[in-house]
């Protein structure tokens, strides 16, 4: 593999894997302010390694980066529908009767 495509691949690995720590954070804390703390915190973890360039070194850092992420998953993540943000899908409680109103 040359170095450019390597390179070009990587690039959007890390992306990607950025995103989703993001969002997955995100899932988690729902208060704006300490979900921005939170993301500060992500982007520093990925900036002290922005400088390696051994690629068995990346390679171990995407595998653990990757489990972590595995690891602290949501259960009931948001999901976002037609592309806007929507609540969780929460099912109801088993004493709630959900009626239907006649239109």
């Amino acid at each position: 593999m040359s170095q450019v495509s390597f390179s070009v691949a990587h690039k959007r690995c890390v992306t990607s894997l950025y995103r989703r720590a993001l969002k997955t954070s995100l899932d988690w804390i729902i208060d704006r302010e300490a979900w921005r703390r939170k993301a500060v915190e992500i982007r520093a973890r990925f900036d002290a390694n922005k400088n390696v360039r051994s690629i068995k070194h990346l390679r171990a850092l995407l595998e653990d980066a990757e489990n972590e992420l595995r690891k602290h998953s949501h259960p009931d993540p948001y999901r976002s529908p037609g592309g806007s943000k929507w609540e969780r899908n929460i099912p109801p409680l088993p004493h709630i009767t959900i009626r239907e109103h006649p239109h």
